[in-house]
C-alpha cells in the first residue's frame, strides 16, 4: 500500500467513525489533524490521546478514551501495513 492509497484509507475510517453523529464529510479539519499525527507518532496510546485532544478542541467535548484508542488501533494497523510491504 502506498502512502496516498494510506491516506486515502484513513480518511474513509475516520469519516464512518463519525463520533459526534453529525455526519460524514464534516470533520475535515479534524481528520487533517489526525492524519499528521499518524505520522508523527507510532504508538496507539499517543495517537489516542491527540484523537481525543483535536476532537475536543474542536467540538469542546471530551470523546471517551477508550473509543479514541479503538479507532488509534485501526489506523496505526493499516500505518504498519502500509510500512511493512515498502
Amino acid at each position: 500500500m502506498n502512502s496516498q492509497e494510506m491516506n486515502l484509507e484513513f480518511v474513509r475510517l475516520l469519516n464512518e467513525w463519525d463520533p459526534f453523529s453529525i455526519g460524514e464529510g464534516n470533520y475535515d479539519t479534524e481528520i487533517a489533524d489526525i492524519l499528521q499525527a499518524i505520522h508523527d507518532l507510532d504508538k496507539e496510546e499517543e495517537l489516542a490521546n491527540a484523537i481525543q485532544a483535536i476532537y475536543e478542541f474542536s467540538f469542546e467535548e471530551t470523546i471517551p478514551l477508550e473509543k479514541c484508542f479503538t479507532i488509534s488501533k485501526k489506523l496505526m494497523t493499516i500505518k504498519r501495513s502500509g510500512i511493512c510491504s515498502l
